[in-house]
């Protein structure tokens, strides 16, 4: 069977412009390899049907552009050059002319390239979507190994021109943020009132994580920095995403409030922010609604506690009276924090702190263990405020802790960047992939693209590979 694959091309008229032979390949006795088409032969018949495609609409713009726009005389050209364009369908060199200015105007230079002007960038929008999601997916040298391997680039993309291309989008996504403010509340309550209806509580969540830093040989820079990481769940529709490393970023509240303002959010609507009781996620969720609550998580009161416990159970060998008494109190603790009693729990910190400065044994964690319980004092002290009554929300049905958060540090860090991956990230580039990051995961990130590269005002979508 000898298999022949043509492509014709009609001008609006219905003139036959094209009609060639993009490839060729034969078959013989069926098998269950030769079913169909191979990968290699789609790649071979789709460059060439782009080829002529694109030989037919390059053509057809540079008539259109010979002619003088403003006296219709056509326009001597002045040489020829080749431009490159690489597509999800490979690298294409174009003859782009170029046509000296009709004498009937003036113009600053005398000649012009109508194509190089078109095309300012040199990849299509749709290579760029596809480079930048898999990326922000998987390590930039595996997007290559996969774009590679499915697409007729013929070898061209590289791990570098990705990273390159990622970070770019990144830095557009920051660019087009607003400038940073401190209070993002506007209006006054009689504005407020005037209102349409609120939709139901948005529940906020947010949390820190480390990953490795990039560290040149012999360097004393700092082993990891930290990325801040959130999650908005509304009552009804899809959840959101976000991160930031915090020493880089200059517009991490613009950021949060942008992302809340995409889910509908209004002045009127009550938000619930959870967070673990850090500086800066304490600085970063004030001022951004008045109907705001802000909530101590309460899975990092309890890792704390338990964290005390285990240095408890450690003194028991050396003293176990004392070690008892400690731990009756610190189960105590734990009761007046579900109930949301702080200042009897502050009690028993201290209480528990002097014990612990009073202990004289040679239990090899003994500074350690003062100095936790030193660091969660002050850590309540700092956070009392935002200490609920835990078990009274849990029993009317409403949230007490970040679980949901914990899975999007998961998402969003730990699989591209922390766990059992090797990489080293400087502050810029972890920042710049989270952004991206997080549009692919919010299921945002093909509509963005579209939006910044159409150049209609319809609102459908143009086609994009998934």
């Amino acid at each position: 069977m000898n298999i022949k694959i043509s492509i014709k091309i009609e001008s609006d008229n219905g003139t036959l412009q094209v009609s060639k032979d993009v490839a060729q390949f034969e078959r013989g006795q069926l098998t269950l390899a030769n079913l169909g088409l191979t990968l290699e032969e789609s790649k071979q018949i789709l460059q060439g049907i782009q080829q002529e495609i694109v030989s037919s609409q390059v053509s057809q713009y540079m008539e259109q552009q010979t002619p003088c726009p403003d006296c219709g005389l056509p326009r001597k050209c002045k040489g020829k050059h080749k431009l490159v364009y690489r597509s999800v369908f490979g690298k294409l060199e174009l003859t782009s002319p170029r046509l000296f200015h009709c004498s009937c105007q003036t113009h600053q230079q005398k000649s012009i390239s109508p194509l190089a002007l078109l095309l300012t960038e040199r990849q299509s929008p749709e290579y760029l979507y596809l480079q930048t999601k898999f990326a922000s997916l998987v390590s930039y040298g595996l997007s290559v190994q996969l774009l590679n391997e499915v697409l007729p680039l013929d070898g061209t993309l590289n791990a570098s021109s990705v990273r390159y291309k990622l970070h770019q989008m990144g830095q557009r996504l920051d660019d087009e943020l607003d400038e940073e403010q401190y209070i993002y509340v506007e209006g006054c309550p009689m504005e407020w009132e005037e209102l349409p209806r609120p939709d139901l509580p948005l529940n906020v969540g947010i949390d820190g994580a480390y990953i490795h830093a990039y560290r040149p040989k012999n360097s004393e820079q700092q082993k990891s920095f930290e990325v801040i990481v959130g999650k908005s769940i509304p009552e009804q529709g899809a959840s959101k995403s976000f991160g930031f490393v915090q020493t880089y970023d200059t517009k991490s509240k613009r950021r949060l409030f942008e992302l809340l303002k995409s889910q509908g959010m209004q002045m009127n609507q009550q938000v619930t922010f959870f967070s673990d009781g850090g500086d800066t996620v304490r600085d970063l969720q004030m001022f951004l609604n008045p109907q705001a609550e802000y909530l101590l998580d309460w899975f990092h009161v309890t890792m704390r506690i338990t964290l005390l416990s285990h240095y408890i159970k450690g003194v028991k060998h050396y003293d176990p009276d004392q070690a008892t008494s400690m731990a009756e109190r610190l189960k105590s603790l734990k009761w007046y924090f579900w109930h949301g009693n702080v200042f009897r729990a502050l009690q028993k910190i201290e209480s528990i702190e002097w014990d612990a400065e009073d202990l004289e044994i040679d239990y090899p964690k003994l500074s350690k263990m003062r100095k936790a319980i030193t660091e969660f004092r002050i850590y309540i002290q700092n956070n009392g405020g935002y200490i609920p009554n835990y078990g009274e929300r849990y029993r009317c049905g409403e949230r007490i802790s970040t679980g949901f958060v914990e899975s999007a540090v998961n998402q969003v860090i730990a699989k591209r960047m922390e766990k059992k991956q090797q990489m080293r990230w400087t502050p810029k580039g972890a920042h710049l992939l989270i952004q991206v990051r997080t549009k692919v995961l919010n299921q945002e990130w093909k509509n963005i693209v579209h939006q910044w590269y159409s150049n209609s005002d319809e609102d459908a979508e143009i086609p994009m590979a998934a």
